[in-house]
């Protein structure tokens, strides 16, 4: 095994794609975009669904829990989910590989265990209710502490597919911890065949809002200063990918509302979980709130390793 592939096991032939599901219809979107990333990729999908027998616990009561005839129907619930899953991923590619997992875990947990050597993990953004759902801190904590790329499979609730044209977009804070999200914004840009598309918000003010400015650029020196930014930060990468055309885009201010604009026409928003003022944390603080409510495609979170 080469020392790239040790440090970067994503990269692997044998890593999967990896998706949850709870049997929402979020989720129901997260499997096809899996299954055709799988496809595309030919790599093998891994769907998993995570009982959560202790929270289980928390809402039944231990003494029900531990009664045979509960944990039967949780599992019945959990095996009926994942058989509906497959039968989705089918319908993508019938002859995809695909393998199913039900776990007892809780599924955050199981799915930033499996991160750890996935190609990707890929997670819907609403739940069917309820606290075995794949709501909040689940998606938080997946997109917060998941390894690699962990792409948010957003539902806008009118488009039941998901977008394959488009630029790849990238959010560059000039943080030393997007570099990852830089690589992998090229590698998915060069995978899709399309341009890519390096967003940088030179302040993470909102100057509209607060002086009636807009937020495009109109100031030479920040513009310098954002060119110079994304030029530091996209050094050594397009020669490494020939392929990919980039475009390089600066903006005063409002690095969120940039980047749900941009992401109207992507099929894909690539940010670091780390940075600077307006990526920091990313899914804990406003801007990765908003990109995971108000994007209009997938957003991938990416981690350094």
């Amino acid at each position: 095994m080469t020392a790239q592939h040790r440090d970067e096991p994503h990269r692997l032939a044998s890593a999967e794609v990896v998706v949850g599901t709870d049997g929402s219809e979020a989720a129901d979107l997260a499997v096809r975009w899996a299954a055709e990333t799988a496809s595309q990729r030919g790599r093998r999908l891994r769907i998993v669904h995570g009982l959560d027998l202790a929270a289980a616990g928390s809402v039944y009561g231990m003494y029900d829990v531990i009664m045979p005839p509960v944990i039967d129907a949780i599992r019945r619930k959990g095996t009926d989910v994942l058989r509906t899953a497959r039968r989705l991923a089918h319908q993508v590619d019938p002859g995809l590989t695909v393998e199913t997992e039900l776990s007892e875990a809780n599924p955050a947990h199981l799915l930033i265990e499996l991160s750890e050597a996935a190609h990707l993990v890929a997670i819907g953004t609403a739940g069917s209710g309820g606290t075995l759902s794949y709501l909040g801190s689940t998606l938080l904590a997946v997109a917060s502490h998941g390894r690699g790329a962990i792409v948010v499979v957003r539902d806008t609730g009118t488009e039941q597919q998901t977008r394959r044209v488009g630029p790849v977009v990238l959010g560059i804070d000039g943080g030393p911890a997007g570099t990852a999200a830089v690589g992998a914004a090229f590698a998915e840009a060069s995978e899709r065949r399309t341009r890519l598309v390096a967003v940088h918000a030179w302040s993470d003010l909102y100057f509209d809002r607060i002086a009636g400015l807009p937020y495009a650029v109109c100031d030479h020196d920040a513009e310098t200063a954002g060119q110079a930014i994304l030029a530091e930060q996209l050094t050594g990468w397009q020669e490494k990918y020939p392929d990919v055309q980039v475009i390089r885009k600066v903006y005063l201010s409002g690095p969120r509302q940039a980047l749900c604009e941009w992401s109207r026409s992507a099929q894909l928003l690539v940010v670091g979980s780390r940075g600077r003022g307006g990526f920091r944390g990313l899914l804990l603080g406003s801007t990765g709130d908003a990109l995971v409510q108000t994007a209009h495609c997938p957003v991938m979170v990416v981690r350094p390793q």
